[in-house]
């Protein structure tokens, strides 16, 4: 998602948690080098769960630029166990990065396109997983962080929408609801659960798991003028998967 960005124009920043990018990161930066007219994409090293460093990352961002435009919010980790099963800890940990972290990002983010008078956008990924229960995954926690997203963009969206008298608002806040895509996260359940790939191609209507890369088009549209009416909406992008 962040190469469409970049790909289209954009200043990108990536944060991660890990101390470097991924292979990939070089890979993608350094195509976008290659082409006119693109922009660019710089990553940082920031915990989402930890709000003092997520609130000093964003400042530090939009005080360089004197300016804040958009947020994708893509945090998100899965455990898959039994509900009677889950530690105290391990539920914590989930809200702490998939809703929390969200949550805290979205904040540090608006805090900064009120003081520039941006007229931002934001898009929250959350999942299809947020409106459904996934057959052959025990995912109860996750799926309930990812229903929590798509609520907290209806809201966030009514509270920033509206541009104010003092200049403050006109922010849009979506939600992206991807379906079953073959990213990292997902390779590990579909290789420690046998046939669950083929369950899971069956659920959908095209038959397939997604490419992460065929999310790049929504959440550049979601950022873009082209969805320039549109907030506290939930975008689905899930191959038919829902819409039996």
């Amino acid at each position: 998602m962040a190469e469409s960005l970049a790909e289209a124009g954009g200043e990108v920043y990536c944060f991660d948690r890990n101390k470097q990018p991924d292979e990939e990161f070089a890979v993608a930066n350094e195509q976008l080098r290659r082409e006119p007219g693109t922009g660019t994409l710089h990553y940082r090293r920031v915990d989402i769960s930890k709000v003092d460093e997520v609130n000093a990352a964003v400042a530090s961002i939009a005080d360089e630029k004197q300016r804040l435009d958009g947020l994708i919010a893509a945090a998100g980790i899965l455990q898959v166990c039994p509900s009677i099963e889950y530690k105290e800890q391990d539920v914590r940990r989930m809200l702490d990065t998939n809703f929390i972290g969200v949550l805290e990002t979205a904040n540090a983010c608006a805090r900064q396109m009120f003081k520039y008078r941006s007229r931002g956008s934001m898009c929250l990924v959350a999942s299809m997983s947020g409106l459904i229960a996934n057959k052959g995954m025990l995912s109860p926690v996750y799926n309930a962080t990812k229903a929590a997203v798509i609520q907290l963009a209806k809201n966030l969206s009514m509270e920033w929408s509206k541009v104010q008298s003092s200049g403050e608002g006109g922010i849009r806040v979506n939600a992206l609801s991807p379906g079953h895509a073959i990213t990292p996260m997902v390779k590990k359940e579909l290789e420690a659960t046998p046939g669950l790939q083929e369950e899971w191609e069956a659920e959908n209507m095209m038959g397939r798991l997604a490419d992460p890369s065929e999310f790049k088009g929504a959440a550049l549209f979601l950022l873009s003028n082209a969805s320039s009416f549109m907030t506290g909406s939930n975008l689905i992008v899930d191959g038919g998967h829902t819409a039996w």
